[in-house]
């Protein structure tokens, strides 16, 4: 099919240099903050313990980050990484991790500047991201729009589409259910979320992603405790292919083209989103004293996606054995083949439930993100109708994924998704001296009180540019 055709060559010329400038981005803010995600590595976990308070009505800060962390752990972190081990081998896992590393300095960056230049939503909650810090930040209305909409395809609707089909073909596959009953299923458990708002949204989020997370990191920990005569031959495996940079790419010569850095890196950026602009949308509705808290947040969600779960995800396939021992088996099938090996055929009925529990909060999550651009592009007093019929969209674009072919879709999903990341990635480095500068005053005041705040008044260059409303000048929040 010639469109099939176009989108996979337009795909592949943006996504090649797509993945490695942003690991470029993200060693350049590792550097400029000077590695603050390995400086403010405890300190994260300090913010983050405190998140949940001091909401006052709208959205805490957990909120904001389970919400985030709903959209970001999906399909990829079960099934992705099944792919990058089979592709790249072992290696690619490690490769993973440095992505990941490296990307939480990005992470930071972009979730402190959708803070800086949120608008209040007056009702106690506030609206931001890429398409807010681009308007207000570098006065281009017309770029924030050309992102929102590529976010709206991407996340409102191709990737809704194509974590239903994920959710469908697993349950299908391990419980015998109609793809066409899951559709419905997953319509009538969306459609009141969706109606529900942004607070509904971060609430249920809040509830379901860290008890997701915990189950699958604990059923990891028993399989590796389980295993811990084969931890060292694992390791040796990831460390010893990471570097044997003789497995090349094809058509491929040296480092840069080695298949374990390739598919490291690809799968890691996939996964953990850092710089697509994606999370962002979530890390703008949190209220919070400081837009650089909210930013060390957001950073402990790649932690989590990549080096938390993706790690045991990794850990459970590589302690059953070698990918090369299962010809023929990638994806989702790999993963489950491994789980089945360690616990018996209960596992491929855990990995189902997983993938319906990590995709449903992420049909959730991308909806939030794509509702949010959506206002800004209709303005806030004119959206209610557009929201309405965007709503009903996007649940008939759940429903046609599960029972459709996706290939088409899912190739527009990633044109959409690099052109959204290439123009964040031009935003914030554009705007990254204002972030680096709220880091400082975040730095400084931590010497003498536990609690930064953030005053405008104290920000003079910055102060006509930000929503008064969310923060007061003169004032503290």
């Amino acid at each position: 099919m010639a469109l099939n055709a176009f989108l996979d060559q337009a795909n592949g010329l943006l996504w090649s240099g797509l993945a490695f400038l942003l690991v470029g981005v993200g060693l350049y803010f590792t550097v400029a903050t000077r590695a603050m995600q390995l400086r403010f590595f405890g300190h994260m976990f300090k913010v983050m313990g405190a998140s949940r308070q001091g909401a006052n009505g709208g959205i805490s800060s957990f909120q904001a980050f389970s919400t985030s962390l709903a959209a970001r752990v999906g399909t990829g972190n079960l099934a992705g990484v099944a792919v990058a081990i089979t592709a790249g081998g072992p290696g690619a896992v490690f490769w993973m991790w440095v992505t990941a590393m490296v990307g939480m300095s990005t992470a930071f960056i972009e979730s402190t500047l959708a803070q800086v230049f949120k608008v209040s939503h007056h009702d106690q909650t506030s609206r931001g991201g890429p398409a807010y810090y681009i308007e207000r930040g570098l006065g281009q209305r017309w770029l924030g729009i050309v992102f929102a909409l590529c976010l709206i395809v991407a996340f409102g609707f191709a990737f809704n589409s194509v974590q239903s089909n994920s959710i469908a073909r697993a349950m299908e596959g391990a419980f015998g259910w109609s793809p066409g009953w899951i559709g419905l299923l997953l319509v009538a458990l969306s459609a009141p979320v969706f109606f529900g708002g942004m607070k509904r949204i971060a609430r249920l989020a809040e509830m379901i992603v860290p008890v997701m997370a915990l189950l699958y990191l604990a059923l990891a920990v028993i399989i590796v405790l389980s295993n811990l005569d084969q931890l060292g031959h694992v390791m040796g495996l990831i460390f010893g292919d990471a570097f044997a940079f003789d497995k090349v790419a094809a058509g491929g010569v040296g480092w840069l083209t080695s298949q374990a850095l390739v598919n490291g890196v690809q799968r890691g950026l996939f996964s953990n989103e850092a710089g697509m602009g994606s999370a962002p949308n979530a890390a703008a509705t949190a209220t919070t004293a400081h837009p650089a808290a909210q930013g060390l947040v957001q950073m402990m969600g790649v932690f989590v996606d990549t080096l938390v779960i993706c790690t045991c995800t990794a850990a459970i396939i590589l302690m059953a054995g070698t990918p090369e021992a299962s010809e023929g088996i990638s994806g989702i099938q790999l993963t489950q083949d491994a789980l089945i090996f360690h616990v018996g055929d209960w596992g491929g009925d855990f990995i189902a439930v997983a993938i319906f529990l990590f995709c449903y909060t992420s049909l959730i999550a991308n909806y939030s993100y794509g509702e949010s651009n959506l206002e800004y592009i209709a303005g806030q007093r004119n959206a209610r109708p557009v929201i309405f019929l965007y709503r009903l969209l996007v649940l008939g674009m759940i429903m046609i994924g599960a029972i459709a072919q996706l290939k088409t879709i899912w190739s527009f999903a990633n044109l959409s998704m690099g052109s959204m990341a290439l123009i964040n990635l031009i935003a914030i480095m554009l705007l990254s001296p204002i972030a680096i500068r709220v880091l400082k005053d975040y730095e400084t005041q931590r010497l003498t009180q536990d609690l930064p705040r953030f005053k405008s008044a104290d920000h003079p260059q910055l102060a006509p540019k930000l929503d008064h409303e969310v923060w007061p000048e003169g004032e503290e929040r």
